[in-house]
């Protein structure tokens, strides 16, 4: 099964100078946003403890989410856990919600930042999305603007930045001329639009990953969204029944397993050349919405889809018995479905192949995304069975 030819754990030659001790003016301290939150985050903050032995890390934790961060942490091997600090705050207020001499003392170490805590989930409210998109990329700019020893800015973004835009996108574009199929892409919009804004070019590097799946290898992922919903979908579909595809089903869909995520931006993000520009991260193999359907039907055992229903009116699924769980797939899903898109990622392609690192083609993780699925579904069931025993008093 292909895989990214760099995964965690493996450094780059690049990538393996870059936060050593020479490559930097001040002991390397690098920012993670997100954490816990977030699974780009937590795969990043990982892969970056792995790769670089030299450098600590620091993130921002709400106090609600202290004992969650203290947990994913005591996961870590303990030479990793030993530096990483967490801050008490809050990404989203005035000086990251630290106080005065926290937030001084932050920005006199930091020399790396990696803003990955960005909500990209297409069902969340617009004030939740403008904080947590714009608001904290606001106060991550304004350290990045008082930290002296800082050498970059990463800016996680993603291709959802380009709202529905048709056609072909380039990695230096940035509009709103479309308009956008959400709160949320709009939010992300706003968010790297301030860091083109704001940063100086020769601090900053603009990462715009496509739809993140799981771990092309073991199919790790925290939310079951996006295709994972198609998945769930045919699984708990009647074995004989054939879906119509939600539209003709001959735009491209993008997916890109979080493993070739984390390293194909940390690969760009070492390399000197990275200054100023804004790199597509997303499958140049991209297979068709109607081809995925299949590759799915196919890894479910189920059959293939057959016709199509305009996307426009894909809610009259919801009357096909059998389909009432197609509420489940999102609105704004089922729009990226008719939304005829490619993203060229020349500059991305300039760099990663120095390196070796290439995206899976869909069709070598499928299974594996199938059988994840699978097994989460066998223990939720389990769960629910154990709920049910221990509720139950053998001696009543």
């Amino acid at each position: 099964m292909p895989t990214p030819s760099n995964t965690p754990g493996t450094p780059t030659a690049s990538a393996s100078t870059k936060f050593g001790s020479d490559a930097a003016p001040h002991p390397p301290v690098v920012l993670v946003t997100g954490i816990p939150q977030s699974f780009l985050s937590r795969r990043l903050l990982t892969a970056l403890l792995t790769q670089h032995a030299s450098i600590d890390v620091r993130t921002v934790v709400r106090e609600s989410d202290r004992e969650r961060a203290r947990t994913f942490l005591s996961e870590l091997p303990t030479e990793q856990r030993k530096r990483v600090r967490l801050l008490e705050g809050s990404e989203t207020s005035m000086d990251l919600g630290l106080s005065g001499a926290e937030f001084a003392a932050l920005a006199e170490e930091v020399t790396c930042i990696h803003h990955a805590g960005l909500v990209r989930h297409p069902g969340t409210p617009k004030d939740q999305a403008e904080r947590a998109n714009i608001d904290s990329t606001r106060e991550v700019i304004e350290l990045a603007e008082q930290a002296p020893h800082l050498d970059k800015f990463v800016h996680w973004s993603t291709t959802l930045v380009s709202g529905a835009q048709r056609g072909v996108v380039r990695e230096d574009e940035l509009s709103a001329s479309a308009g956008f199929r959400s709160p949320v892409e709009e939010s992300l919009f706003r968010a790297e639009r301030l860091v083109r804004e704001e940063l100086a070019s020769e601090k900053r590097v603009i990462l715009r990953p496509s739809i993140i799946v799981g771990d092309s290898r073991s199919g790790e992922i925290d939310r079951l969204q996006g295709p994972y919903l198609l998945v769930t979908l045919m699984l708990n579909s009647p074995s004989e029944l054939r879906m119509p595809m939600p539209g003709r089903g001959d735009t491209p869909l993008n997916f890109v397993p979080i493993d070739f995520v984390v390293q194909a931006g940390l690969d760009i993000a070492a390399d000197a050349r990275s200054a100023g520009r804004t790199f597509h991260l997303i499958d140049p193999n991209a297979r068709t919405a109607r081809r995925v359907f299949e590759l799915i039907a196919e890894a479910t055992g189920k059959p293939l889809p057959r016709g199509f229903v305009p996307t426009n009116v894909a809610t009259t699924l919801l009357r096909i018995p059998g389909l009432d769980r197609f509420s489940d797939v999102p609105r704004t899903f089922l729009e990226q479905l008719a939304t005829n898109v490619t993203f060229d990622d020349r500059e991305a392609r300039e760099l990663l192949d120095e390196c070796g690192t290439r995206c899976p083609t869909f069709d070598s993780y499928v299974d594996i995304m199938v059988d994840y699925v699978r097994e989460q579904r066998a223990q939720r069931r389990a769960r629910h069975v154990e709920t049910q025993l221990g509720d139950t008093d053998p001696l009543s």
